[in-house]
């Protein structure tokens, strides 16, 4: 007997909320970094600096993301 699997629907109605979720998320381990960088040697600092900046720069492209959900759901 063949097993003929179908493709999930494309349920966009939540994305904005994940997306949201995510940002949010970010900036959390963005704080929680920074405050063990007192804490921290020079190359470690340096080592959360650069991810904080990657963190950012994710930040950006979830929330370019957004407004293209915002622009698809209108």
């Amino acid at each position: 007997m063949t097993n003929h699997q179908r493709p999930n629907p494309d349920d966009r109605s939540d994305n904005v909320e994940k997306l949201q979720e995510m940002i949010h998320n970010t900036i959390e381990n963005m704080e929680a970094a920074e405050a063990t960088m007192e804490f921290s040697n020079e190359k470690d600092r340096a080592n959360i600096e650069a991810k904080n900046e990657r963190r950012r720069d994710s930040i950006d492209a979830f929330r370019n993301e957004v407004k293209d959900e915002a622009r698809h759901n209108k």
